[in-house]
């Protein structure tokens, strides 16, 4: 059965930080090649990097809507996206939605994966996002099973430049010889505005150096 509302993949979106925007969060990301923990709107001060089950499809309402509880700071069109085989094995698991009160219920082992909902329709409910969570302080992310969602093609090229750009100093630093491939970004991309999806104002990338 095809169901729009189903999908076999996670994706990681980046939100603005406190000192970062969201675009420079996500320039830091494809530099250390890993996804950081964090342990906001988790209870019990877990550290975990979180994903959300939404199919791509659904970006454009995802991207639109702001979450309450972030003070007008909705989601940033950049994000990775990966497989939930892929990241089942390095333990993500599924969130549990339930109220406080069955907070205790869970293992210690488990406390990491609780999300509060109360009574649905008379309490903050984001049961739509289906949210799956690493606990871990980083998650390393492999450019094979990994791909990048990035908002216009000027982003996509802006990321292959700085590929090659670092492919090319590596080479001088090993006397001007590398592999070929080396200078072809491993990662894959996602271009939001060519799959129609509306872009919010986006700053755009930095300046080539």
């Amino acid at each position: 059965m095809i169901r729009d509302d189903l999908s076999d993949r996670l994706i990681h979106l980046t939100r603005h930080g406190p000192t970062l925007s969201a675009a420079e969060n996500f320039v830091e990301i494809f530099g250390d090649g890993k996804l950081v923990g964090g342990s906001g709107h988790i209870r019990g001060g877990f550290r975990c990097v979180c994903f959300s089950e939404a199919p791509i499809a659904k970006l454009s309402q995802i991207l639109a809507w702001p979450d309450p509880d972030m003070a007008g700071m909705p989601y940033a069109p950049f994000g990775v996206i990966v497989t939930k085989k892929w990241l089942f094995r390095q333990g993500g698991r599924p969130v549990i939605y339930q109220p406080e009160a069955e907070y205790e219920l869970l293992h210690d082992s488990q406390k990491y994966r609780h999300v509060r909902l109360e009574e649905p329709g008379n309490d903050r409910d984001v049961t739509w996002e289906r949210e799956w969570r690493v606990l871990t302080d980083e998650l390393t992310l492999d450019p094979v099973e990994a791909t990048l969602v990035v908002p216009t093609r000027a982003w996509e090229d802006w990321f292959k430049h700085k590929h090659a750009a670092g492919a090319s100093a590596r080479a001088r630093a090993f006397g001007g010889w590398m592999p070929r491939n080396s200078f072809v970004s491993p990662w894959h991309f996602i271009v939001l505005e060519d799959l129609g999806v509306p872009i919010p104002d986006v700053e755009p990338p930095p300046e080539r150096v």
